[in-house]
């Protein structure tokens, strides 16, 4: 878990990107509660934290009745994936709040779900849709002009600095480009922004990752464009694969990838994703592998420059003594992983 100093701050804010990572057990009241909780928070000398919901009830503690820590959150609503299904095979020039109640959808609650899950308001995401729609059609040898008329813009100047603005390129720039489509995907231990191509999965990252800005300017200067919200197959499958990895159900991932570097660098993550499921290896066994045994911080480096975590599971590499040295997702996660991979199978 974060450690406890971080919990009790992200407890005290009701910090939601913590919703899920941990439950706080309240001593004097003997409940236990997510770090969103609205009821009156604890002093910090009262309260002891777990790693999930069964531990804490194997402690003794009950849920709590305001914030009911036994349900599960961050899901999407029945309503809201028919209409962004819907929304993705066709998306509108505008959507008014009136024709989203058509559509059996509070606009109010949706506005609020795409804030909170995707840090963009619901129009945004309609224009990134109409944008990666017309992305697509050039790409594929479409007028650039032709391509922001279907889109829905009515002239080419307003065409033109939409697209500039949000995928950081020019329309006629995206012939035979690769458009990235970017979403959040969901985990026990805390969000993630997938990325994909049409090709596959590009990125998978914890969302609170310091290089995460980093790792999506390097997606844009490798696929040519800024990624942009959207939908994706790889998308779902990639959550599937992960909901089951998380239950113990699933060792190997089957999602097609897409991940692009350089030779070393295409080796060192080649031969990560050679680790068996809940085995780990050490930085020196690593080099060694790829035939370059002087290569120790260098192989180190490419790991942290991994695009794709759990995946490619560089969460497996340890140092040569068995210490869990560095993870860019932070190390309680790089614990959490190994202990999950190592748990007896049922």
């Amino acid at each position: 878990m974060p450690d406890a100093d971080t919990m009790y701050r992200a407890l005290s804010r009701k910090d939601p990107e913590f919703d899920g990572l941990f439950f706080t057990g309240v001593r004097t009241t003997g409940i236990f509660c997510r770090s969103t909780c609205t009821a009156r928070k604890p002093k910090r000398e009262n309260v002891v934290f777990f790693p999930d919901a069964r531990e804490a009830l194997l402690a003794g503690f009950r849920p709590c009745l305001v914030c009911r820590p036994m349900e599960t959150r961050d899901t999407t609503p029945p309503s809201f994936t028919a209409l962004l299904s819907d929304l993705a095979r066709n998306p509108p020039r505008r959507l008014s709040d009136d024709e989203v109640r058509a559509r059996g959808v509070d606009p109010v609650a949706l506005r609020r779900w795409f804030k909170k899950r995707h840090g963009l308001t619901f129009h945004a995401y309609l224009r990134a849709l109409r944008i990666g729609e017309a992305f697509g059609r050039i790409a594929h040898g479409d007028a650039p002009l032709d391509a922001g008329l279907s889109a829905g813009w009515e002239s080419a100047s307003a065409f033109g600095e939409a697209f500039k603005k949000l995928t950081g390129t020019v329309p006629s720039r995206a012939r035979g480009g690769t458009l990235v489509r970017v979403s959040r995907i969901t985990t026990p231990i805390g969000p993630m922004l997938a990325g994909a191509t049409e090709r596959g999965i590009c990125l998978l990252e914890f969302v609170d990752r310091r290089m995460l800005p980093t790792q999506l300017d390097r997606v844009r200067k490798v696929h040519g464009s800024s990624p942009v919200p959207g939908t994706s197959p790889h998308f779902d499958r990639i959550q599937d694969e992960l909901d089951g990895y998380f239950r113990g159900e699933l060792r190997a991932f089957a999602t097609p990838l897409d991940v692009v570097g350089t030779p070393f660098q295409n080796a060192v993550w080649d031969m990560l994703r050679t680790i068996p499921y809940g085995q780990t290896r050490s930085y020196a066994e690593q080099a060694r592998m790829i035939g370059r045994p002087e290569a120790v911080r260098a192989v180190a480096r490419a790991n942290g420059d991994n695009r794709v975590a759990i995946v490619i599971p560089c969460h497996r590499v340890v140092g040569s003594d068995g210490s869990l040295t560095g993870y860019g997702g932070g190390l309680w996660r790089k614990e959490r992983l190994l202990a999950l991979e190592r748990r007896p199978r049922a």
